[in-house]
């Protein structure tokens, strides 16, 4: 198998197992192996298909750039990822999209802080990651990783929404009728308001981004983040 085949085959491989597992065979092989006989079977497949990625993706060669990439683009991809990082950091703090172990899900009475921006803000701080990467390296297995990402983490929030309206029917619309799915559409729509960011979200978001733009330097030998202009 070529490397880049490899690379495609190992990408559907990943996102095709989280989707079957999390919806279509969940309840059966649930019902069958018990909860934690589940997660150990999801857990397993998830490791092996990401493993088989990142295989994949290191030994596929690396193309010419589909498009250009100048400091403008670096700049762009830069601010998102400090977004996405604040988004990722507030979502894991009284999140009721995270699993509780069987507990009634945490639901602010007001979506705040990175709620107020979406009620998937894991997912799309995930998503974010994947455009923001390949925008500033735009080789061919790059383009099919990011997308990876982005396909597991907008459609896997999209199908969470449905799960969620069957398995919480009082709960989870009324949730939504607080929150988006897109980014800042609550806001625009006036049912939430941009603000209440904690010191998690905001101190934890600017720290993450930077070591993890300071951390491309070594691993990489690239300079990601203001560490490209410093």
């Amino acid at each position: 198998m070529g490397s880049m085949t490899s690379v495609t085959a190992a990408a559907v491989a990943f996102v095709g197992t989280h989707f079957i597992l999390s919806h279509p065979l969940r309840k059966p092989l649930a019902g069958a192996i018990g909860e934690r006989g589940f997660q150990g079977v999801y857990s397993l497949v998830a490791f092996l298909t990401f493993g088989w990625l990142v295989y994949a993706f290191r030994r596929a060669p690396v193309t010419a750039t589909l498009w250009p990439v100048g400091d403008v683009l670096w700049a762009i991809a830069s601010a998102v990822m400090l977004i996405a990082s604040i988004l990722l950091m507030g979502s894991l703090i009284r999140n009721p999209a995270l699993p509780t172990g069987g507990r009634p899900s945490p639901f602010p009475e007001v979506a705040r802080g990175v709620f107020a921006v979406t009620r998937h803000p894991m997912m799309w701080a995930l998503a974010l990651w994947g455009l923001s990467h390949i925008a500033v390296y735009p080789v061919v297995k790059n383009v099919v990783l990011g997308s990876a990402v982005v396909i597991l983490a907008l459609v896997g929030s999209a199908l969470q929404d449905r799960k969620k309206e069957q398995l919480q029917p009082e709960l989870w619309p009324v949730w939504e009728s607080k929150t988006s799915y897109w980014p800042f559409a609550a806001i625009l729509a006036g049912r939430a308001r941009l603000g209440g960011f904690g010191m998690h979200s905001l101190a934890g978001g600017l720290v993450v981004w930077l070591v993890a733009t300071w951390a491309h330097i070594p691993l990489t030998g690239w300079a990601a983040g203001i560490w490209r202009w410093l």
